[in-house]
């Protein structure tokens, strides 16, 4: 499946992806920094892993919770000939980066965005000198920026991702917001 039918199928489907917007400036990031080693957390159904190894020469290690997804994305990888460059984990991303002991280049974040501020320091240690840190919809439907919560459901959601980004400006010595997208924040180590 190329990747303009994966992206109606998970359309279709209701699956998130990245928009179109982030994607061109995650491709920006690949073409400028070469990630040697990739980390992803939420696979999904392999979109953005696939835009990772197209443009890097890099080794993703995707991180996916649920089964159909990860099921998915490992055909999708094998179909695209990219299972020489990709390490698969299935499970939750909050117990599997307490057990990761290597270091990456760049770490796209995009997994449950009320769980960014408890990853942070678990993230953080796993990136390596001058990694960069690229976590997508931050600004979570542009609530992250505003003063209104629209339900309770959303309230501890929005207010963890404020706490990310002001603990991203306290750990971090270079760091952009953009409005790309949902919002994305770039972290420099």
């Amino acid at each position: 499946m190329d990747l303009k039918d994966l992206r109606t199928f998970a359309e279709k489907n209701f699956i998130p992806i990245l928009r179109e917007n982030t994607e061109k400036v995650l491709i920006d990031i690949l073409k400028k920094e070469n990630p040697k080693t990739v980390l992803e957390i939420g696979t999904a159904v392999g979109y953005s892993g696939s835009i990772i190894l197209k443009n890097s020469q890099c080794y993703l290690t995707t991180i996916e919770i649920d089964e159909n997804r990860f099921a998915f994305a490992k055909n999708l990888f094998k179909e695209n000939n990219f299972t020489d460059r990709v390490n698969q984990i299935l499970g939750d991303a909050n117990e599997i980066l307490k057990n990761l002991n290597k270091k990456f280049d760049l770490i796209f974040l995009d997994g449950p965005k009320g769980q960014y501020l408890k990853q942070l320091p678990y993230l953080y240690n796993l990136l390596s000198d001058n990694g960069t840190l690229f976590a997508d919809n931050i600004y979570y439907h542009g609530w992250v920026k505003g003063n209104d919560y629209p339900t309770h459901k959303h309230r501890t959601a929005i207010l963890r991702l404020r706490a990310f980004i002001e603990e991203c400006k306290n750990k971090f010595p270079n760091i952009q917001l953009l409005d790309d997208g949902d919002g994305i924040l770039i972290a420099k180590k």
